[in-house]
């Protein structure tokens, strides 16, 4: 079977589970200030409607628990594939919804998919991705989230002008397609290099090095630096004990486990999931009602997908420190601005637009400052925590413990994504402005705990990171470290012939 190799072609049709999250998101926040969906689910109140958004990262945590030994027994590729069955037969159950127990119950199964995807394309990504740009090829993930979210937010748009509940049937329904060609897509897909190595397949290892950064060429000094850097680290992790959950807490992985998962759970908190999943309550709060609120709601997700570009195109020269620290200031300033601006112009009210979970309004100059705020957040957001924590996350655990690693960290993102998303409503309600300061509170949190703890992984291959955790590099000094593998492959051009010979060697132990 033809077999692609591209890698932006990987990331491009590898990504759709990232799109299947954000089709999720927006396939909810679309719907919720609508009078179709509230009379058809009898006008869940602020509780409820906390309950049937976050029903879908109940699943997502679930999901991400079990995708890490699923990745590590079959294969990230066919984990994926599994993960698409999943979505497809939760979307069926979503889109024939006829009772809100109907429709959390489509949701939780649907989140079990985004569970898998959301933390093992990731893992599946940087394991194929050259060392220079494989924050760009893992940061498609957030992109293709954000693709996801404003291609549904459009469809869900359209679909609203359909009289009766065929409209939101039709929109819950179309979020079955993209699995269907992410399963077919990934039965021309290689299977992860890092994987095959774990199973010590060495001849398929090099065979996918080589397909995928020197067109075949097995003798490359690149690719032959990789090898050898593979195998140093699988011989190291085979001789490791415990491969266990518990294993991620031990004496040399704990630093590390609590970087991914507080990663994770600092992106929550920072308050961007108030802006993906309630943006329509925040737009309310604003003045804005009908569809000209969903029209307003759909410019900061065209935002949130432009600034990521920009980071995309410099996350490998920029790095992913600076990213975490400035961001969280930034954002939590633009926090503290949108308590400001409705602690001191707003006023209650008994709902807006029917919605009886809005109770606090701004009006005026001073709404428009809120939207303002609301917009610049977003794109800060898309440029700096949003698609940097997936890059990160993916980076930080060894060969052993990855898919195991960022499926618990990627589960601390779903239980506190669970969290907000039951929260949020209840808290727009009983203390209106006041969220917005918890938000800010937790933003500086992120900044300090990323500053002195989250070390500098661009520019370095995982094995090169591995070392970094190792050897205890402080996290503000671990941008001055030198690439290793820079200078192996150096070694080995010089070398010539002798590297063809020493890789021979290297095979022929292997056979032994």
């Amino acid at each position: 079977m033809w077999t692609c190799y591209n890698i932006y072609v990987l990331a491009a049709f590898g990504t759709i589970g990232g799109g299947l999250f954000g089709f999720d998101i927006s396939s909810m926040s679309a719907w919720i200030g609508t009078e179709t969906y509230m009379n058809y689910f009898n006008h869940p109140n602020d509780s409820l409607q906390g309950g049937i958004t976050a029903s879908m990262s109940a699943g997502s945590w679930l999901g991400s628990l079990l995708a890490g030994p699923l990745s590590d027994r079959y294969g990230r590729r066919l984990t994926l594939q599994f993960a698409s069955i999943i979505w497809i037969i939760g979307s069926i159950i979503t889109l024939s919804a006829h009772s809100v127990g109907h429709l959390i119950a489509g949701r939780i199964i649907n989140g079990l998919c985004v569970g898998i995807t959301s933390s093992q394309t990731p893992v599946y990504l940087a394991e194929l991705a050259p060392k220079n740009i494989r924050g760009r090829i893992v940061g498609i993930q957030q992109w293709a989230i954000e693709w996801g979210i404003l291609i549904m937010f459009f469809i869900s748009y359209g679909c609203s002008f359909i009289k009766g509940p065929a409209g939101f049937r039709l929109a819950w329904g179309l979020q079955a397609v993209p699995a269907v060609v992410l399963f077919g897509a990934l039965w021309f897909f290689p299977e992860s290099p890092r994987w095959l190595a774990g199973k010590d397949r060495w001849e398929e290892t090099l065979d996918v090095l080589a397909h995928l950064h020197a067109g075949g060429n097995k003798e490359d000094a690149a690719v032959m630096a990789e090898y050898e850097e593979v195998r140093e680290a699988q011989l190291i992790s085979a001789a490791a004990a415990n491969e266990s959950w518990l294993g991620l807490f031990g004496p040399k992985m704990w630093r590390r486990t609590t970087v991914g998962l507080f990663a994770q759970i600092w992106q929550q908190l920072l308050g961007g999931n108030v802006m993906m999943y309630y943006i329509v309550y925040v737009f309310q709060m604003a003045g804005l009602t009908g569809n000209v609120n969903l029209v307003s709601s759909s410019i900061q997700y065209v935002i949130f997908l432009l600034t990521t570009v920009v980071t995309l195109a410099g996350i490998d020269r920029v790095g992913r420190r600076p990213l975490f620290v400035y961001g969280g200031i930034v954002m939590g300033a633009l926090n503290f601005a949108v308590a400001g601006l409705m602690a001191n112009y707003g006023h209650a009210v008994d709902g807006v637009d029917g919605n009886a979970n809005v109770v606090w309004q701004v009006t005026g100059a001073p709404a428009k400052g809120v939207i303002a705020c609301t917009y610049i957040f977003v794109g800060v957001y898309g440029l700096t925590w949003a698609p940097c924590t997936w890059i990160y996350v993916s980076e930080i655990f060894p060969l052993k413990y990855r898919a195991k690693g960022v499926g618990l960290a990627t589960s601390a993102n779903w239980a506190f994504n669970f969290a907000l998303a039951y929260f949020v409503p209840p808290a727009f309600k009983n203390i209106q402005w006041r969220a917005y300061l918890i938000f800010g509170v937790f933003c500086f949190c992120g900044v300090v705990h990323s500053f002195f703890m989250f070390p500098e992984t661009c520019g370095k291959t995982l094995e090169e990171v591995d070392a970094l955790f190792e050897d205890g590099v402080p996290a503000w000094k671990s941008d001055k470290t030198v690439s290793r593998m820079d200078e192996r492959v150096h070694e080995i051009e010089a070398k010539g012939e002798a590297g063809v010979v020493q890789t021979e060697r290297v095979h022929e132990k292997s056979e032994a």
